[in-house]
């Protein structure tokens, strides 16, 4: 069946993923006929969804029916899943129906799994981790692939550690580094992406990196320079979090005599082993208790921040807080 469900965190991948579907699904001449979007604020987005996508497509081309921001695959109403029971097995051919939501599907209900069962492509866009650095090093060398941009290896890492986890600020970065190549097929050096990429000074890695060595005063400039580059303080702490719980099971292993780096790896959800020897050092001056210390003054920073408290004031004080207790006090 022409069916398609997308759901994640990765809007502007999401996009992408939707701009493609379009491209290969319309003709352009027939586009304005052909293709019909229902936000969820129309209260029978979903009927009046189905119902266009049973009417075949006028003149060349196929038809495109999107609900746009779903919530089918969280709640839905009898009325709206027997229309949807009876709908999806018999849509034409020439007509494809498109569902997109930021919240992961519930496998529990019966709309889910019916849409599942006739899902061409049921398929989540994930954020990338902020702290996972292997597989934001592999979007970057996959988007430039696909842009047509050729990157040192340090120029790609430079980039990673840059755009972070954000997408859509790698493709602008990208679409920007390729301008400047105007043509050539020379791959791009850390002297273009330090030139041409914002915030490529300071990362939340690196303020991760100096809240553990305690130095208090290089921490807070790090996060001045992050707050001044926009950064969400949210992703700012989820990035310390994740961090910080990999180098606790990583000093947690150490300390239970673990010598096997894929054990290692394992347990600290660490997707190349060969990184473990580097994590190893860095948590060699840290006691168990003072990486366990740090998560809940984190989890705190974090509450505090949703519930509404001032967030620089607040930053600011926890990563002192944190450089202490790495410090031993």
């Amino acid at each position: 069946m022409p069916i398609y469900v997308y759901w994640g965190e990765d809007d502007f991948a999401i996009e992408k993923a939707v701009t493609a579907l379009r491209d290969r699904i319309l003709d352009p001449s027939w586009t304005t006929f052909n293709y019909t979007a229902f936000p969820p604020e129309q209260s029978d987005a979903t009927i009046a969804g189905l119902n266009q996508a049973m009417t075949p497509p006028f003149g060349a081309g196929g038809r495109l029916v999107w609900l746009v921001n779903s919530t089918l695959c969280q709640h839905c109403p009898e009325n709206v899943l027997s229309e949807l029971t009876r709908t999806l097995p018999i849509i034409p051919e020439e007509s494809f129906l498109l569902l997109t939501s930021r919240t992961k599907p519930d496998e529990r209900l019966k709309s889910t799994k019916l849409l599942k069962k006739f899902a061409v492509e049921f398929r989540e866009f994930p954020l990338i981790p902020p702290w996972k650095t292997e597989l934001l090093l592999q979007s970057v060398q996959q988007a430039a692939q696909f842009v047509g941009v050729k990157l040192t290896p340090g120029a790609a890492q430079m980039l990673a550690e840059a755009v972070g986890n954000d997408t859509r600020l790698l493709y602008n970065e990208l679409e920007k580094i390729l301008l400047y190549a105007d043509g050539n097929n020379k791959p791009q050096d850390t002297d273009t992406v330090a030139q041409l990429v914002r915030n490529t000074s300071q990362n939340s890695l690196q303020l991760a990196a100096a809240i553990k060595t305690g130095d208090t005063a290089k921490a807070l400039a790090i996060l001045a320079d992050l707050i001044n580059a926009c950064e969400p303080s949210l992703r700012i702490v989820a990035t310390l979090i994740g961090q910080f719980r990999t180098w606790l099971w990583v000093k947690i292993m150490m300390e239970s005599g673990e010598k096997n780096p894929q054990a290692i790896a394992q347990a600290a959800e660490v997707s190349n082993p060969k990184r473990i020897y580097f994590l190893q050092q860095e948590v060699k001056y840290l006691s168990v208790e003072q990486l366990i210390a740090c998560l809940p003054l984190l989890l705190e920073l974090e509450v505090s921040l949703k519930q509404g408290a001032t967030e620089i004031l607040t930053l600011q004080t926890k990563v002192i807080e944190l450089c202490q207790v790495c410090q031993g006090k």
